[in-house]
């Protein structure tokens, strides 16, 4: 009996995700009980049951092209858009699934795709999830779709940002993506040589910073490369955000005016906290400062050999699930095999740079700044 599988890509886009639908397009097409039909724009053609043919050769050439044919959209079922803000239309996507005929939905996305995934599992779909992120914040594999390309074109742009700094004896600030995880802006500072490399995971000092580039200067180094995750903060800004926290909770007396004044410049933008980094440098060393934000670069144009291999292993592993009934999961590479974890295990959580990871090592060792003083190191 024939088996229909539905296929989405949700989320934001990356290299690599036209890799993995080639790749479970060839694996459908070589079994003869299985067929593929993809849903356009993420879950919004699930739910709206806009569907496209992956057949006739429409999956040719695709396998070094960015972005997605089928279309994505971080819309998740359960938070569809709606006038008055938001609408549940979980039932909606089961509905298409079940006029559709499908015997499974493997979908290809992030941490809101898992949690979406999770939840049309729950409400009875077969479900299978291959993890895709530039950031590489999916728990439970070693690399998640995405993040070789844009560690690799990050590297360079900083790569490139060197020698301007050099020639201008400027501080060059580069603000990559980075929410919660720090992978993509230690990998790439790392591999580029970043004099300092500032993550999410580790609030920093500002006063190691100054010092670090502080004694550059006093070496004869009228430059430097500083390597942020967007999302990096302060030890001050920490401590006055979890001020701000007891405030609101009715812990801590204080000024109303001054922690929602403060609070408002903090949800200004990803660059603010940056932006103010920029400009506390200018004060200290004497020397101009420059904000690059690659913000998308890094997830469009030609997926590296890495994120090809990765991606056209867990779409063989995506289909060789749904042949064998393992739904309700993800697709992982660990520790270069191949295997599944629950949806469940990985949901609502990141995977986060820790003290004792290599890289950091290997920032010490060759002399980075990481803003902070790590025991042990």
């Amino acid at each position: 009996m024939t088996k229909r599988i539905g296929l989405l890509t949700a989320g934001s886009d990356c290299a690599g995700m036209n890799a993995a639908i080639r790749g479970i397009g060839k694996a459908v097409s070589a079994e003869k009980n299985l067929e593929l039909i993809g849903f356009r724009d993420g879950f919004n053609g699930l739910v709206e049951d806009r569907t496209m043919d992956l057949g006739g050769g429409v999956l040719s050439g695709i396998l070094t092209l960015g972005g997605t044919i089928l279309g994505i959209s971080r819309n998740i079922p359960q938070a569809m858009p709606a006038a008055n803000g938001t609408a549940d239309l979980t039932q909606n996507a089961v509905d298409t699934y079940k006029r559709r005929k499908l015997d499974a939905l493997v979908c290809i996305g992030g941490k809101e795709t898992i949690k979406a995934g999770l939840r049309l599992s729950q409400a009875g779909l077969n479900v299978v999830v291959l993890p895709k992120a530039a950031d590489n914040d999916i728990p439970g594999t070693d690399k998640a779709i995405g993040f070789d390309t844009a560690r690799e074109i990050a590297t360079q742009a900083i790569d490139r940002l060197h020698s301007t700094a050099n020639a201008t004896h400027r501080i060059m600030i580069v603000e990559l993506a980075g929410v919660s995880a720090g992978w993509l802006t230690l990998g790439a500072g790392l591999a580029a040589g970043a004099d300092v490399i500032l993550i999410p995971e580790f609030p920093y000092d500002f006063g190691l910073i100054s010092a670090a580039i502080g004694g550059r200067q006093k070496a004869g180094r009228n430059f430097s490369l500083v390597a942020v995750a967007e999302n990096a903060r302060s030890q001050e800004l920490v401590e006055f955000m979890e001020r701000a926290a007891r405030k609101k909770a009715g812990q801590q007396s204080g000024s109303d005016s001054a922690v929602n004044a403060e609070m408002e410049r903090i949800g200004k933008g990803y660059s603010g906290e940056t932006m103010l980094l920029a400009r506390r440098l200018e004060d200290e060393t004497g020397l101009q400062s420059r904000i690059t934000i690659l913000g998308a670069l890094v997830r469009g144009g030609t997926p590296t050999a890495s994120d090809r291999l990765l991606a056209t292993q867990l779409a063989e592993w995506g289909v060789l699930m749904v042949a064998t009934g393992q739904f309700g999961r993800m697709a992982v590479r660990m520790d270069g095999a191949m295997s599944s974890v629950p949806l469940e295990d990985v949901v609502d959580k990141h995977k986060l740079v820790t003290a004792d990871h290599g890289w950091i090592r290997g920032a010490y060792q060759v002399g980075t700044c990481l803003g902070v003083k790590i025991p042990g190191l």
